[in-house]
């Protein structure tokens, strides 16, 4: 790679044949810090979405902090989904880590 470019996009939700039965039972745990995680990052970008409602009422603009946050549990929720989905047995970190998310065209 060269220095300014950007690394390769990597696909997300890709079959793996191979699998671990021991990753399958840590697996559960993991599950469980992911959704204390994800329903505490949920709550707070809802009071976001709240406060971004009625921020684009009054003064008919977006925040751009707001937005963000909200963006950043999306990203979160997509980074952790094919763990969780048991379509891979690489483990994504439990807190947010920034990521982007891109849709072909």
């Amino acid at each position: 790679m060269t220095e300014g470019s950007s690394p390769a996009p990597v696909q997300l939700f890709t079959f793996r044949r191979e699998s671990s039965r021991f990753e399958l039972l840590v697996r559960i745990a993991y599950w469980i810090l992911i959704a204390i995680v994800a329903c505490v990052y949920g709550i707070i970008a809802t009071i976001c979405l709240i406060i971004q409602w009625f921020h684009i009422l009054i003064f008919a603009t977006r925040h751009e902090g707001l937005s963000d946050f909200a963006k950043g549990y999306l990203e979160y929720l997509v980074h952790v989904m094919g763990y969780t989905y048991i379509m891979t047995d690489e483990r994504p970190a439990i807190l947010p880590v920034p990521v982007k998310v891109y849709e072909e065209a």
